[in-house]
């Protein structure tokens, strides 16, 4: 793939001259075999050479022989190093020399499970070993089959944790002779889903337990900063790590693109949905194979249209040979576009991350970033899914209007140079351990044994759901209360509230559309949201805080709507303090509330506010975790001689330091909340916090109170080196800011952040 020509064309281009700010040459990567400490079953050994896989990458024969030796493995390779095998052939080779044991696949998506399976079905089929997904699209006449007969079962956390675990007794002859368990792509579980799947695992493993087994882990992942820390946090068990990749790599270039300013003052970019559809288009046209990611359902079919529009003006032919790919198509859909890709009828698809994890589409030659996907470890993922065979390839990334993706088209070292993120769960907090002790005493009654499976937290929350009337306790042991009849119905493993409000469309005799977390549900579905369904727009026009249900109208809206909050934060524990040169910074527990006290109508493309109207909604309060510094007094006195804004220099300096955070710790913006005050009612002084957006909290601001040195170097650099004049989204302003970004004084924060960092 000669990717220099094209890269030099697009340099030519008078509308596209100044975007490429840098070319990373990524280079190649020999191959590395490795060899087998004992011979395969020979059935295994002779489909394997008859498929022509006789020789294993140095990693897959590391992980074949940890894993018959009796230990559990993690491989924490890049995307398209065969993976894959590091499991299948343990699992089959076991299952051809004990005739009934079994193996529990678990995959992030539906999706992905079902490309895994006809992988494993083409593998395992000269040996009649039953092969099934279980999920939520197995048609329910099949169930029983797959529960009575199948050896090796793929399926979800989800469905592991609503369908199979409290069903436990209808799957024992299949539990009783677990040997292995398979956690693929492993690095998805983070935050709030990986803490909930921390607790499915350890129920798994309980479960077991009851039926005499004590199954293997073989875990799969993408690279991550932290792999033996967070599988043995999602797991639980001791972990062999196996990271060194064998496997042959044919290079890239990775192209960081960012859209030009076309407002010098407020330093306004072209929009990153442009770029990516000339990109597109280009690349299509020089007949690259290739994959645009887009960050929203809206936006793939936004990018779709527009490329197709452009392709049809030179050659309608191309323009039937690219389609867009996301959530919400039918699942006959997904795999028809999934075939034609692999099969190479089409030159490009237009995705989600829905195709961001290890579906096989065969090989393609160039990946367009629309957006930093949020973490280092997702920005590799989706531009892997190019040069999966070993030939050199190429990769855009577009740079958004917003602190994070600014900072890298000024730093790419800062990503290229930088290793990954950690991954951060916490499967003990309370809240979510509370839910899955109760789905845990539903599958069987909790004694004090169980404190090793769930650890520390066990005895404290346990109490709590007893005292709550929720488990009732009975010679050493706790039962569900009868009142309580399946409490997995009750958890979305996906969220912290088992909350949900109830979309319905009123003019359509109340139809469902869909539904979303009651963490968020007063910002989305508040009465006069819009709120956008399947691209479509709705006018909210009543919620029912009772029935949790939110009545909406279809409108046809050239408008969308932005909640006002007022958030306040009360201290409640400090449980470390560290001094970074004088300067204290703590961590501890806090409670934050939230109200929404109303919304502005803002005009679509222009920004130009329309209208403002109130909202009368009950504050929400959660306990949380936070971090959170002291202001020198020489910064005070600093700014009023210069006469700056102390409040909006602290403002300033809390949303810049949201938005980087994300580079330290794998989580996403929103996933992080702040306030800033001049004078705070429990300290006295003035203050800036940043914490987990979650009730318990996650990991995220413990995180950053370790490296808060290096969090406030990224933001000082992604404040002082944006070009604008007075802040705009590429530095301080936030989309998220519930006071729409007032106050906000630029060269305040940048005055703060310099002395902060003088302290060091």
């Amino acid at each position: 793939m000669d990717t220099s020509a094209l890269l030099h064309y697009l340099k030519t281009q008078p509308l596209f001259k100044d975007q490429i700010v840098h070319i990373e040459q990524v280079p190649s990567r020999d191959v590395s075999y490795g060899t087998l400490v004992d011979s395969l079953h020979p059935e295994l050994q002779k489909r394997l050479d008859a498929l022509h896989l006789p020789a294993l990458y140095s990693h897959q024969a590391q992980a074949i022989n940890a894993a018959r030796s009796g230990k559990n493995v993690f491989v924490v390779t890049p995307a398209a190093s065969g993976k894959t095998l590091c499991y299948n052939v343990p699992v089959l080779d076991v299952m051809l020399r004990e005739k009934r044991s079994s193996a529990l696949y678990i995959f992030p998506t539906k999706a992905l499970a079902q490309d895994q399976l006809r992988g494993l079905c083409e593998l395992a089929s000269p040996f009649g070993i039953g092969c099934a997904t279980f999920d939520g699209d197995t048609p329910p006449e099949e169930r029983g089959e797959i529960k009575r007969s199948s050896r090796v079962v793929l399926t979800n956390p989800d469905m592991l944790h609503l369908g199979i675990l409290p069903n436990h007794q209808s799957w024992s002859r299949f539990l009783r002779q677990l040997r292995y368990v398979v956690v693929d792509e492993a690095h998805v579980y983070r935050g709030v889903f990986g803490s909930h799947v921390a607790n499915v695992l350890r129920r798994l493993k309980r479960v077991c337990t009851l039926y005499g087994a004590n199954p293997q882990f073989i875990c799969s992942s993408a690279t991550i900063a932290n792999p033996n820390e967070h599988i043995e946090r999602l797991v639980g068990l001791p972990f062999e790590v196996l990271d060194e990749d064998g496997s042959a790599y044919g290079g890239k270039d990775f192209v960081f693109w960012n859209p030009p300013i076309i407002d010098q003052a407020k330093s306004t970019r072209r929009s990153a949905n442009t770029e990516a559809t000339f990109l597109f288009s280009e690349l299509v046209k020089g007949d690259f194979r290739t994959i645009t990611f887009a960050r929203s359902r809206k936006l793939t079919e936004l990018i779709y249209i527009y490329t197709r529009e452009q392709l049809a003006k030179e050659s309608g032919q191309l323009a039937q040979r690219i389609r867009p790919y996301r959530a919400g198509y039918l699942p006959e859909e997904r795999r028809q576009i999934e075939r034609q890709l692999f099969d190479g009828e089409l030159l490009g698809v237009v995705a989600t991350t829905a195709l961001e994890l290890g579906v096989d589409i065969g090989d393609l030659d160039a990946t367009v970033l629309t957006g930093y996907p949020g973490s280092i470890a997702s920005t590799w993922q989706q531009a892997g899914r190019s040069g999966r065979r070993g030939a050199r390839s190429l990769s855009f990334l577009i740079g958004l209007d917003n602190p994070l993706d600014q900072y890298f088209m000024r730093h790419p070292e800062a990503f290229f140079g930088k290793s990954f993120e950690h991954v951060l769960t916490n499967q003990a907090n309370p809240h979510i351990l509370k839910s899955h002790l109760m789905c845990a005493a539903y599958e069987h009654p909790l004694d004090d044994n169980d404190e090793t499976v769930f650890g520390e937290n066990f005895r404290k929350v346990s109490a709590e759901l007893v005292e709550e009337g929720l488990l009732k306790e009975r010679g050493g042991r706790c039962y569900l209360s009868p009142s309580i009849f399946y409490p997995a119905e009750d958890v979305n493993i996906r969220s912290t509230s088992s909350e949900r409000y109830t979309i319905v469309d009123a003019s359509q005799g109340y139809r469902e559309l869909e539904t979303v977390e009651g963490a968020v549900a007063f910002f989305q579905i508040h009465p006069g949201a819009i709120y956008l369904h399947q691209g479509e727009a709705y006018l909210v026009t009543e919620l029912d805080l009772l029935s949790r249900t939110a009545y909406t109208q279809p409108i046809d809206a050239d408008y969308y709507t932005q909640t006002k909050d007022i958030t306040e934060l009360s201290i409640l524990q400090v449980n470390r303090r560290r001094e970074v040169g004088g300067v204290s910074v703590y961590l501890g527990e806090v409670e934050v509330t939230t109200e929404v006290v109303g919304f502005k109508k803002k005009r679509q493309f222009t920004e130009e506010v329309i209208g403002e109207e109130p909202v009368d909604l009950p504050p929400q309060t959660f306990p949380t975790v936070a971090l959170w510094f002291d202001i020198p007094e020489k910064i005070v006195l600093a700014l009023a001689q210069q006469g700056l804004d102390f409040h909006g220099g602290l403002h300033a300096t809390e949303h810049a330091a949201i938005a980087l955070l994300p580079i330290f710790a794998l989580c996403d913006r929103n996933d992080v909340g702040g306030i800033s005050t001049p004078l705070h009612a429990d300290t006295g002084k003035p203050q800036i916090f940043i914490y987990d957006a979650y009730p318990g909290g996650i990991g995220i601001a413990e995180k950053g109170f370790e490296l808060i040195e290096e969090l406030w170097l990224a933001t000082l650099k992604a404040i002082a080196e944006c070009p604008c004049e007075a802040g705009c989204p590429s530095c301080i302003q936030s989309p998220k800011c519930g006071n729409n970004n007032e106050p906000l004084d630029k060269r305040a924060a940048e005055l703060i952040l310099g002395v902060l960092l003088e302290h060091r």
